[in-house]
């Protein structure tokens, strides 16, 4: 019973603040379609710059064109998820703990992880990459002739789930800073993300093997879309196990989990440091 309240509430709580963003569209429409024109045009021209690179040389390290646009969409689907959960910096927890804004989340009725969880979610004028990730999805999908059965789709899935557990987890990672130098650490989790971004949409096929596996274990850049994508095709690389990128979003879960358990109490014994008395941030 208590689970089933808890889901209620965290669907409750979505859904209002799906209502707030649509609200935010038809009062200001002509700003959130540029909003939305903006984020849409900037993660087609990362994408379509590796698309036009592998169709003026008919592929990237053994994998053609199809197979290329498949990982593309994969990549634009989990950006588009990460812009429509995202957008109330409760991914990019770092700015509120730089900014010693957590107190007001502790203030409020309800958990830390509830609000972290619905606080940046608009399916309105966020949901622009998701849906062009699904269209690119849809088209790879007929050009590779792929056969879709219901295992397949739980398997893509579970890999989308995976790769924003791995993004959301890496950023709340290097967000543990903030807690203890709030100024310089206020934008580490937007250095780290947007870094992860360049990466990670170029494949990584052909590449030497020692950067391959450098990009899965120490910087999971390949995790992002490239290691996934190819499970989905059945192109498992370097003899991983299609399991491997559920298993590093276990490890690493767990591991920041623990960091940023310390961080705040570390944070709750010492506060924040970026108020003078008077209430002007430092």
């Amino acid at each position: 019973m208590e689970v089933k309240a808890k889901i209620k509430r965290i669907l409750k709580l979505l859904a209002i603040s799906a209502k707030m963003d649509l609200v935010w569209l038809l009062r200001d429409t002509k700003y959130a379609l540029t909003g939305i024109a903006s984020d849409m045009i900037s993660n087609l021209s990362t994408v379509s710059a590796v698309y036009l690179i592998a169709l003026r040389f008919n592929g990237i390290g053994g994998l053609n064109t199809d197979e290329i646009l498949f990982m593309m969409s994969y990549s634009t689907i989990t950006t588009g998820l990460f812009i429509m959960f995202g957008s109330g910096n409760n991914i990019h927890i770092s700015r509120i703990i730089g900014r010693g804004q957590l107190e007001h989340l502790f203030m409020q009725p309800l958990s830390l992880k509830m609000q972290l969880f619905t606080n940046g979610f608009c399916p309105f004028t966020g949901g622009g990459n998701f849906l062009v990730g699904c269209i690119m999805l849809i088209i790879s999908v007929r050009r590779l002739s792929l056969s879709i059965t219901l295992g397949w789709l739980l398997s893509l899935i579970i890999y989308i789930l995976a790769t924003m557990t791995i993004i959301v987890a890496r950023s709340y990672l290097v967000s543990t800073a903030a807690f203890y130098a709030p100024v310089a650490a206020e934008e580490i989790s937007m250095t780290a993300i947007d870094g992860t971004w360049l990466l990670s949409t170029f494949p990584l096929s052909g590449m030497p093997a020692f950067l391959q596996v450098s990009l899965l274990t120490i910087l999971p850049e390949g995790l992002m879309a490239w290691f996934p994508s190819l499970c989905l095709l059945g192109k498992t690389p370097l003899h991983f196990s299609k399991y491997y990128p559920l298993a590093f979003a276990l490890i690493l879960s767990l591991i920041t989990s623990y960091i940023f358990r310390k961080g705040m109490n570390y944070y709750v014994k010492k506060g924040s440091n970026r108020y003078v008395p008077y209430g002007f941030r430092r």
